[in-house]
């Protein structure tokens, strides 16, 4: 495995705000100003997830539980080796029991789309993970509500 990126000094939950960034760089002379003292994260998707999981005290074999990921395709993923689609990382953002903050920058480090508001599914998503649902109970919500759910349903 390669040595995990720490350049960030903010914890993976407590990175400042892509808005409170955009401001500073707003205010900012010149790029290379803003570049010189700015917290980038350019860590992958594998050292984001190593470092949310380290600061949960939770192990891969929980995200693989809770995600209901094939547990191959997580390791994958944990390695590196795998990218990943928006619904698995959903589904893998759920079983790191991520908050909506980590959740949304779980997916842009995935290279996915962040959660929107304004999409019917993606707002009852966003309403579970706030509210500290597990993935079967969104799921449960998303059938309720007619649709698509993460986790294929049998029959």
């Amino acid at each position: 495995m390669t040595p995990r990126n720490k350049t960030v000094a903010a914890p993976a939950g407590n990175e400042p705000l892509t808005e409170e960034l955009l401001e500073r760089l707003l205010a900012t002379a010149t790029p290379d100003a803003y570049l010189a003292d700015a917290p980038t994260d350019d860590r992958s998707l594998a050292d984001y997830l190593m470092d949310l999981i380290d600061e949960k005290g939770l192990s891969r074999a929980d995200v693989v539980r809770g995600s209901t990921v094939n547990s191959t395709f997580v390791y994958q993923i944990f390695n590196g080796t795998r990218n990943v689609t928006r619904d698995n990382a959903i589904k893998i953002a759920f079983g790191a029991r991520c908050t909506l903050r980590e959740a949304q920058r779980l997916l842009r480090h995935a290279g996915v789309s962040e959660l929107w508001c304004k999409n019917r599914r993606d707002a009852i998503v966003i309403h579970c993970i706030d509210h500290g649902y597990s993935l079967s109970e969104c799921d449960d919500e998303l059938y309720r509500l007619g649709e698509a759910t993460l986790v294929a349903r049998e029959g």
